[in-house]
């Protein structure tokens, strides 16, 4: 049996400072195809009106839910979140092993490093969690890692408003 269906928009996905233009294009499409929202703390690594950037996010700017925040305060303010998973290598907890519900902030860092240990330890993450990889590797692809999460969140209600 399939899960009730519910609102769109419920999922968010936090950037900490990312770097790469094209994963942020690519997220912002992610955010446009699945109704999560997209938060994106500053600084950024790059201008949003760059090409790069407009190129990887497609006609898709204007169908997606992007914030900006200048700090990590402003964004804990404007999101107020019961929950939220800090994505990191370092981390026992499988993404697959939680159970995601609604309003959940999915934090991941910038691409060259990850989150901070100043970030991890910020009293506003629930857990820390991991996406499994071979041994020997550093991290995924920013966009791609978000997207894994974002719709194992997603299938876990059902994928509402899909066709």
């Amino acid at each position: 049996m399939r899960p009730m269906r519910q609102a769109q928009g419920v999922f968010r996905l936090l950037f900490h400072e990312p770097r790469i233009p094209p994963n942020t294009g690519n997220a912002i499409r992610l955010a446009a195809n699945t109704g999560c929202e997209l938060h994106l703390v500053e600084p950024l690594g790059f201008d949003l009106s760059e090409p790069k950037v407009k190129r990887a996010g497609l006609d898709y700017h204007d169908m997606a839910s992007v914030t900006v925040h200048p700090d990590l305060f402003a964004a804990w303010k404007a999101l107020a979140p019961q929950r939220v998973y800090a994505f990191t290598a370092h981390a026992d907890t499988f993404y697959t092993d939680i159970s995601y519900q609604p309003g959940d902030v999915l934090l991941f860092g910038p691409e060259p490093t990850g989150l901070s240990d100043t970030v991890l330890a910020d009293p506003h993450v629930t857990e820390r969690v991991r996406i499994p990889m071979l041994p020997g590797r550093r991290s995924l692809n920013l966009a791609n890692a978000a997207s894994i999460v974002m719709y194992e969140a997603w299938r876990q209600h059902g994928f509402p408003g899909a066709v």
